[in-house]
């Protein structure tokens, strides 16, 4: 049975569910910079590479307490100037990006344990690998991770531009349901 969180604005999602959202999105965003600087050779690449794993590390247990709120909090309701097909779409959009953030973050760790090398992080921790040591499953597991990074920019991009429509076109407040307000009036 889902669960409401408490909040003074029924419209809103909830306070955990907006810091989740706001932070996974940051942390999100700075992977997109590291690993295109990565692939570009545009920085230390060692320090780039514990970067990369570390965020990722935390991008996925972020996913985890996403997915579990999510499961147990009903959101707002979704508002009235979205159509069916579009409340479709915005439902088949937030399972895909859900998905991305457990998928990315799980065959980026796969990739790296099949390269044989010890998983270490920017703390020194050293992470058990998940998979086994194959120069064949990290090709395409490397692969995979790649074909996953874009489809995660693409939803990530729809999702900003259908907010940016609602907000700049529609001016229908959806993107007020993610915010904090700022006055308490």
């Amino acid at each position: 049975m889902a669960l409401t969180e408490r909040t003074t604005d029924a419209t809103r999602f909830g306070v955990t569910a907006r810091i989740l959202h706001w932070t996974m999105a940051a942390l999100i965003v700075t992977m997109i910079g590291i690993g295109a600087a990565m692939v570009g050779y545009l920085g230390p690449y060692s320090r780039l590479l514990s970067w990369h794993k570390t965020i990722g590390l935390i991008i996925l247990l972020l996913a985890v307490v996403r997915l579990v709120y999510r499961l147990r909090h009903r959101p707002p309701p979704q508002i009235e100037t979205m159509g069916g097909p579009e409340r479709l779409v915005a439902t088949g959009s937030e399972i895909l990006m859900y998905a991305l953030f457990l998928a990315q973050p799980l065959v980026g760790w796969a990739l790296v344990s099949a390269s044989g090398i010890p998983i270490q992080i920017l703390a020194g921790l050293r992470v058990p690998a998940i998979a086994p040591a194959d120069p064949e499953l990290y090709a395409t597991l490397r692969t995979l991770h790649s074909v996953l990074a874009y489809l995660l920019l693409f939803a990530l991009v729809a999702h900003v531009c259908a907010v940016a429509f609602h907000t700049v076109v529609l001016r229908d407040k959806l993107l007020r349901r993610m915010t904090f307000p700022t006055s308490q009036r």
